[in-house]
């Protein structure tokens, strides 16, 4: 199938590890102009090289940003439309929260958190849509976390802030699509990466369990009986902005082999 992405312009946060990293690959692959970017400039250095040796894609370009930082996303889309004269598709991500009980945090904890994982989409949302908007066209997906469609224990931040973006995508599909600017959230499940594996350690040292026997029993809570790889989720995302997708907006999708039952 034919995603139509060649020449696409991508903007992909937090891309130089985990699932924006797997992300920002997958689109190169498919012959997008890609704009990774997260706070080091020494990983995304790395990133990028690996990602054009992978692909064979030239068009993948780094800029440093602190998506905390107002002016920082502004530069960071200003970069891009630099770059390519546009912006097709922004990929919103962020790393999560720290893992807690109401109790463990305080209101540093919720201010930092609120700046990370929802304001700092709404930011880049507002950088982004004049140009959309001028071209008439446009993907954005916010990534956030199974948690969109059922609560994970222990990690109250992510809960709260994640339905929020939830809500944000839900409402800015009505006010988009006359523009034919589609967007979407995507939640991954249990996939392979840093955060989860933190998360794993965290929930050891909680319990008291063994880290393998905690990754054997979050293993055994999904169908399909394995995490799942980032390019995996990466498949799901870049098909939703391609092409391919001319109808569906304001989803919460999850990638997650199944494990969470809720409707």
């Amino acid at each position: 199938m034919d995603l139509d992405l060649q020449g696409k312009s991508v903007i992909v946060t937090a891309a130089s590890k985990g699932l924006g990293k797997a992300t920002a690959k997958k689109f190169a692959a498919e012959g997008a102009h890609v704009l990774i970017s997260s706070r080091s400039e020494e990983e995304l250095k790395k990133t990028r090289e690996e990602i054009r040796s992978e692909t064979g894609n030239g068009q993948v370009e780094y800029t440093v940003c602190d998506i905390t930082d107002a002016l920082s996303i502004k530069d960071l889309v200003s970069k891009a439309v630099e770059l390519n004269g546009k912006v097709d598709v922004l990929i919103n991500n962020a790393g999560g929260p720290p893992a807690g009980t109401f109790d463990d945090v305080d209101d540093d904890d919720w201010n930092q958190a609120f700046k990370l994982n929802l304001l700092s989409f709404v930011r880049t949302i507002r950088e982004v849509l004049p140009h959309m908007r001028k071209q008439g066209a446009g993907h954005i997906i916010n990534l956030a976390s199974s948690s969109i469609k059922q609560p994970i224990d222990n990690l109250i931040l992510s809960n709260t802030f994640r339905a929020g973006i939830v809500g944000l995508s839900k409402s800015l599909s009505q006010e988009l699509a006359p523009d034919n600017i589609l967007i979407n959230t995507i939640g991954p499940g249990r996939i392979a990466t840093d955060r989860v594996e933190h998360l794993d350690q965290v929930n050891a040292e909680k319990t008291g369990k063994p880290y393998e026997k905690v990754k054997e029993q979050a293993e055994k809570s999904i169908p399909i009986e394995r995490y799942g790889e980032p390019k995996e989720f990466a498949n799901m995302v870049v098909y939703l902005c391609s092409g391919a997708n001319t109808y569906v907006t304001g989803q919460a999708l999850l990638v997650d082999g199944g494990m969470v039952k809720a409707l």
